[in-house]
């Protein structure tokens, strides 16, 4: 969620002014319509990435492949980087039939403007009509600007990489080999839209996303991607199916669209549980790395790097279970704001009320002056949350964790798991460990974290390679999450990564001067050398 402190991306703007309508719940930032061909910037002179010692320069194919139906793939000559050159295939504006981007040597695919997935099919419908699927080791870049892939309502994709082949999402400056560490906010990202329960529904005929309120949770209730997008989401079907994104990088992401509004790495909206997330990189969003707007969707193995603004943030009902989170800010403290942010302010009882599970979680929290929520974890807003197996350091030493608003730790209601709950949850390097706000005391924050089970928050971290337990991490008493949900695979240890022979997060990654996974796909300023 965009807090205001990024003036000179709001400059990026340009003469590309979107007409934005406002929305209900506040801090929520999706994308907008985009239209717009921005012209190719030129490369700068450094930095420029060594392709991996050994490794082959790429030569361009001949064609593009061809593609099922009518909308073909577009010969747009070629582009040139440190690690070869390619032929550059650029995606239709919208997918009409099931189709498959192979993995051609010497092929880059490249989104010009918003690719659409299939046309939205409504809160009602039934069954699937379209599909993209991706192979393994496809690379995917953006032009720039405001430019995303969405996977409308009744549409599916079908993004399956390998531990060593995984798909890249990315910006045309990373291809070119411009970026940096620091490098951010290059064009929008992934958003899936599906037919699962919303709240803060869109008004039909207004404009006003949250103005009805009435049919919330129903198939009556859709939401709107801020504003004029057209790209909608909501239903009555929490199973529904946005299809799979296994082994799946998205780089470079959270394009501004204006005040308040970003993109993030991926949005899913509205999805329901029977889309499948797993194993998924967000580097170097200039937003959110995973935005989740309502829905049912389960998330496990993620490795969020370099979130601008706040690595998971969940809002208008959301309700599932994340396991095994591998999340670092950057460097410095001049970037990032929490690490979770749950639910916004505004229509604080709506239901379906958001909760969501989290469980073997490793946090790295550093932002200092852009950390606009005040604390490295955020509850507020009528959301409910539960924490297990978790270690959050503050290397910036700013407060841990903060609850705000009296809805938030309320233990009644319509849809109400209670107040927050953690177990085994470990807070290190906190200058204050708890605070408050809107009604809720800092010693009320402490009481209900002091509630749980083997929690600590004056813990000493012995973490190594920043993510990897140490023996403190070893020693500490942890909860089998399989005991609490069969949602949950079984990992009765803290923290995302057990110790150095545990390697779920190496290869499919990309690596960063903060970040060192040990992956042998080489580099995030980088193509993979695969």
């Amino acid at each position: 969620m965009t807090k205001f402190k990024r003036a000179t991306m709001t400059l990026l703007i340009g003469t590309a002014t979107l007409a934005l309508a406002g929305c209900g719940a506040d801090d929520i930032a999706s994308p907008g319509e985009g239209t717009i061909v921005l012209p190719s910037p030129t490369p700068a002179p450094s930095p420029t990435p060594t392709p991996t010692p050994g490794s082959t320069l790429a030569t361009p194919a001949a064609n593009c492949p061809t593609i099922s139906g009518s909308a073909q793939l577009t010969n747009d000559g070629t582009i040139t980087g440190p690690t070869g050159t390619y032929r550059v295939c650029t995606l239709p504006a919208r997918f009409t039939a099931t189709t498959t981007l192979p993995r051609q040597p010497g092929t880059l695919y490249r989104i010009a403007n918003r690719v659409d997935v299939g046309t939205d099919a409504g809160p009602g419908s039934s069954g699937y009509a379209v599909t993209l699927n991706i192979d393994p080791g496809v690379v995917v870049y953006s032009e720039g600007g405001p430019t995303f892939l969405a996977v409308n309502r009744g549409n599916q994709i079908n993004a399956v990489g390998t531990p060593t082949a995984p798909i890249v999402f990315t910006s045309r400056n990373n291809v070119v080999g411009t970026n940096d560490d620091t490098s951010q906010g290059q064009w929008g990202g992934v958003v899936l839209l599906g037919r699962a329960p919303v709240t803060d529904c869109f008004e039909p005929g207004t404009g006003n996303v949250g103005s009805d309120q009435s049919n919330q949770g129903t198939v009556n209730c859709s939401r709107d991607t801020e504003g004029t997008s057209g790209a909608l989401y909501g239903g009555a079907s929490p199973d529904d199916n946005s299809g799979r994104m296994s082994y799946v990088q998205i780089r470079y992401s959270g394009f501004v669209l204006g005040a308040g509004r970003e993109l993030q790495s991926l949005t899913p909206s509205g999805v329901g549980s029977a889309t499948q997330l797993d194993h998924l990189q967000f580097h170097n969003s200039s937003d959110d790395g995973v935005e989740v707007f309502g829905g049912r969707p389960n998330m496990k193995y993620l490795v969020i790097t370099g979130a601008d603004d706040d690595s998971i943030d969940t809002d208008v009902g959301y309700k599932g279970f994340i396991q095994f989170v591998i999340a670092i800010q950057r460097p410095g403290g001049a970037s990032g704001d929490s690490m979770i942010e749950n639910d916004s302010n505004n229509n604080e009882n709506a239901v379906p009320r958001t909760n969501v599970r989290l469980a073997n979680f490793t946090f790295i929290h550093r932002g200092v002056t852009s950390n606009a929520n005040g604390a490295a974890i955020l509850l507020r807003g009528g959301g409910d949350y539960a924490m297990y197996d978790g270690i959050l350091v503050s290397e910036s030493r700013q407060p841990c964790l903060s609850i705000a608003s009296t809805t938030t730790t309320q233990t009644s209601g319509t849809d109400e798991a209670g107040a927050p709950i953690f177990r085994s949850v470990l807070f290190s390097g906190c200058s204050t460990p708890f605070i408050g706000d809107r009604g809720v005391t800092a010693q009320q924050v402490a009481d209900i974290f002091n509630a749980g089970q083997n929690n600590n928050s004056a813990f000493t971290s012995s973490l190594t390679n920043t993510f990897i337990d140490g023996p403190n991490e070893a020693a500490a008493v942890a909860v089998d999450p399989a005991t609490i949900s069969t949602n949950f695979s079984s990992a009765a240890y803290v923290g995302a990564v057990r110790n150095s022979s545990d390697t779920w997060y190496r290869n499919w990654t990309c690596n960063s001067s903060y970040a060192d996974f040990g992956s042998s796909t080489g580099t995030c300023v980088s193509l993979p050398t695969i």
